[in-house]
């Protein structure tokens, strides 16, 4: 999905929302929890829900290693299900891989690689390695890469934030020096919904890139807040939710509950993209 048909979809749907499927087998219905592709049906589930008020999905690739070779079946099923739907979405495989170079060639093509068991448009990077570790990933036209800059966890705060030449802070050269390895078109950023105060940090070096916002819901970030300070003329953002729409229910109402919660937050999307 290029930059434009993202702009565009975002635009159609007046959404600009993510939704996370991590799947962990212990919060989900007890109905599904022991069945035949029990998670492949949750997500098809959730997917079905959510569809008409989000433009992304995001799983979290640890939710289903976790499980084995049954959890990357279930992935592929999920995914197949997402390519044969008919109707546009944006994918992200959330890994947060990043190694030497001919290593993150084999995580590129595994996840990125348009003939693979996959196929996603984007594949969330750990930058600290270095350009050689980020660029193997760009090499697929029409696919994204989504760097770490601003993580929203406690422990963001042990480097992204140590002082690097002067008063610059790491998160910060991590943004300006990846400017060398892609461009708007081809990568974005995460930045932690928990941290929207530092967006206006984050644009004053990013001002046109889209960042994926991790964090509103569950983890206490707040959508007005990361409007406020990373909203761009284009909309620039992908915010994401899991817990907050994936759970909301873990009885036989789990998908209805779950369209609930994503309805109200495209609600407030499509108020600020007025």
């Amino acid at each position: 999905m290029t930059r434009q048909e993202l702009i565009n979809l975002i635009y159609e749907r007046r959404s600009f929302l993510c939704v996370g499927l991590d799947v962990d087998k212990k919060k989900m219905p007890e109905h599904l929890r022991d069945a035949e592709d029990g998670v492949f049906l949750f997500n098809k589930a959730i997917i079905d829900a959510t569809i008409d008020y989000t433009v992304a999905y995001k799983p979290n690739l640890a939710f289903y290693e976790a499980m084995g070779i049954e959890g990357l079946v279930q992935l592929k099923k999920t995914m197949d299900y997402l390519h044969g739907l008919g109707k546009p979405v944006f994918t992200i495989a959330d890994a947060k891989r990043g190694d030497i170079g001919n290593t993150s060639q084999q995580y590129a093509k595994a996840f990125l690689d348009p003939e693979g068991d996959f196929n996603f448009d984007a594949l969330t990077i750990a930058p600290y390695m270095g350009a050689d570790s980020v660029q193997p990933f760009t090499v697929y036209e029409g696919k994204w890469v989504i760097l770490l800059a601003l993580t929203s966890n406690k422990g963001a705060f042990d480097f992204q934030f140590l002082p690097v030449d002067g008063e610059k802070k790491l998160f910060e050269q991590v943004l300006e020096t990846s400017q060398q390895w892609g461009n708007p078109d081809n990568m974005m950023y995460v930045v932690g919904a928990t941290k929207a105060d530092m967006l206006t940090q984050v644009r004053a070096i990013v001002p046109n890139s889209f960042l994926l916002v991790p964090g509103v819901g569950a983890q206490g970030g707040s959508l007005k807040e990361v409007c406020k300070y990373g909203l761009t003329n284009e909309c620039g953002l992908l915010v994401n939710s899991s817990r907050g729409i994936i759970y909301a229910s873990n009885g036989t109402d789990f998908a209805e509950r779950a369209g609930e919660e994503a309805r109200k937050l495209q609600q407030q999307m499509a108020a600020v993209l007025k």
